[in-house]
């Protein structure tokens, strides 16, 4: 039978052998940070701060110029890829109504489905930082415990550092996702608003064409 002192020692060495896969977690989580942050900061200044449309009057302009739908898109402020799949759901003039309406709502699921991947991304890391940071925070700790016991406050320092770096590494890289996800969210959430409306509007000028 297994004494107590045996699954103790069992646990204390699970435990010091996640340490290290912990550590890399965490390192690849503060990459994949920076990484998002560099995406984000280009995608403020290629995309967001480029954004310059009036729906009202786009809408408005779709509907009175006829058969020159191609070139209002081309010449409004939307996205480059909001343009994309407007333009794509213009170059189809064989399609019936079902047709082209089917065409639009895949355009949209995709558009949809590209920014949901790009905000997942900071999502698990706003879960998962914390979760890892206190792993990498308690592991240490034992033998920062077992070395106290001993006098031997170089290993004990040293285990305190890793928890510490361990922490932060864990709760800027949650913070900073958040902070991340929470916008793109709302950023997004306006593009698919406005993409859906814009879309609604082109397919009542095309299906009245054809």
């Amino acid at each position: 039978m297994f004494s107590s002192a045996n699954l103790s020692n069992a646990l204390r060495a699970v435990a010091s052998a996640l340490q290290t896969p912990v550590t890399c977690v965490l390192l690849l989580m503060l990459a994949v940070t920076a990484v998002m942050v560099g995406a984000f900061i280009a995608e403020l200044f290629t995309e967001r701060l480029r954004l310059r449309v009036r729906l009202p009057e786009l809408v408005d302009k779709i509907r009175s110029d006829g058969g020159t739908t191609g070139e209002t898109i081309e010449k409004s402020g939307l996205l480059r890829r909001q343009k994309k799949a407007l333009l794509e759901l213009t170059r189809h003039a064989e399609l019936t109504g079902p047709m082209r309406e089917a065409l639009a709502v895949r355009l949209i699921d995709e558009e949809r489905g590209r920014y949901d991947a790009l905000v997942r991304v900071t999502d698990v890391i706003a879960r998962v930082g914390p979760m890892l940071g206190l792993l990498g925070t308690l592991i240490p700790l034992g033998p920062g415990i077992i070395a106290l016991g001993r006098g031997d406050t170089y290993t004990l320092s040293t285990s305190f550092l890793t928890a510490f770096d361990s922490t932060v590494a864990g709760l800027v890289c949650a913070a900073v996702a958040f902070i991340l996800s929470t916008v793109r969210k709302k950023w997004y959430a306006n593009y698919m608003s406005m993409l859906e409306l814009v879309m609604e509007c082109v397919l009542e000028v095309e299906n009245g064409e054809a």
